[in-house]
């Protein structure tokens, strides 16, 4: 049967294109998963202020130290803290609201950009 021997997997062209299509992924993934782990890191500090009670975190200023030492902490930089996070108090609870984009060159003049939003409202300790 000839039919079989024509069918012996994918060719050199084929294989290419496939290793080229999973190094771009690769690449791609490499260069966001910090920003993202970052991010986590970032909301795991701020949601901490909340359920940690060691922390005497009584005014915005306390929560900026409090989210700065944290940021040293787990190795963040390249984030304006000023910038990124708002925060203010209201009836006796934090209300924040981290906002912030980071971008990566992609090729030439194309970007990767992650934007991170989320708002948050703690009760003071």
């Amino acid at each position: 049967m000839s039919f079989a021997r024509s069918q012996k997997g994918l060719s050199m062209l084929s294989w290419i294109v496939m290793l080229a299509l999973v190094a771009f992924v690769a690449s791609t993934a490499f260069k966001m998963l910090p920003h993202y782990f970052d991010y986590m890191s970032m909301d795991k500090i701020i949601s901490g202020v909340e359920s940690d009670k060691a922390t005497e975190v009584r005014s915005v200023r306390d929560f900026y130290t409090h989210v700065s030492r944290g940021m040293d902490v787990n190795g963040i930089r390249g984030l304006d803290l000023e910038e990124a996070l708002k925060v203010e108090i209201e009836n006796n609870e934090f209300r924040v609201h981290l906002n912030y984009e980071k971008r990566e060159p992609l090729i030439r003049n194309l970007d990767l950009v992650a934007n991170f939003d989320k708002e948050y409202r703690l009760r003071m300790p």
